[in-house]
């Protein structure tokens, strides 16, 4: 049995050496191409992870309380509109998205100062809008997602139509604009807080990215089913101890 089996491996040998040389020059390149020149980029990487909370930020959707305690009158709840600014008595729109309670405030007192005699403007959070997250790769349906309240990583995932069977759970990946404006990186293994309890669910902020890579194995059958399957003009096949598989 052992016999047949080297026999039709040595046998096979000269075809797909032949086949793996055919396919390469089909149009005159090889299969893998030498890589091209291209411009002298700097290398770019991603910031150190931080858990620190930045200061809130503004988003349009926001419901925001307004309060002028030298004039109770214009005290107003508003929203924040799709151009970012809210809409206040006797004053012009004035920008809030990507502001904080402070930054805002002093926007807002410095739009009345024209119209009162040393206004202080008191700003606070009344709502917010959802959560705009990226859910993308082994994943049932990726996409972005709105999430309300207080979102996690897990949960992210569970609302794009959870893990499928080929992905690896154990080494999620988060993308996160960091505070100086850099993308932070790391990774959360959901599977321990799937199995174990002993989770590391990351919780999220508005536009983080969740990014469910391929399991190893997956990756494995990927690439057989690319490189041997796909591209071979001959059938690839192979037997142990007499047993053959494709």
């Amino acid at each position: 049995m052992h016999r047949r089996t080297l026999l039709t491996a040595a046998f096979a040998l000269p075809f797909l050496a032949s086949g793996l040389s055919a396919c390469g020059h089909v149009d005159g390149e090889p299969i893998t191409p030498t890589a091209r020149t291209t411009a002298n980029f700097a290398d770019i990487g991603y910031a150190d992870w931080s858990d620190q909370e930045p200061d809130y930020r503004f988003y349009p959707g926001d419901e925001v309380e307004v309060s002028v305690p030298s004039a109770v009158e214009l005290n107003k709840s508003v929203v924040v509109q799709p151009d970012g600014r809210v809409a206040l008595p006797l004053i012009a729109p004035v920008m809030a998205a990507d502001r904080t309670i402070a930054e805002l405030e002093g926007s807002i007192t410095q739009a009345y100062s024209s119209q009162l005699l040393r206004p202080q403007a008191q700003v606070s959070i009344k709502s917010t809008a959802p959560l705009k997250v990226f859910v993308g790769g082994e994943v049932g349906n990726p996409g972005v997602y709105d999430m309300a309240g207080d979102g996690d990583a897990l949960r992210a995932v569970i609302q794009a139509g959870g893990f499928k069977n080929s992905s690896k759970r154990s080494a999620v990946v988060i993308i996160r604009r960091g505070p100086n404006g850099r993308a932070m990186l790391r990774t959360a293994d959901l599977l321990s807080g799937m199995t174990s309890g002993k989770a590391d669910l990351v919780p999220l902020r508005r536009f983080d990215i969740v990014y469910v890579p391929r399991s190893g194995v997956s990756e494995a059958g990927l690439f057989m089913q690319q490189y041997f399957r796909d591209l071979l003009p001959i059938s690839f096949s192979y037997a142990i101890n007499g047993v053959s598989g494709n």
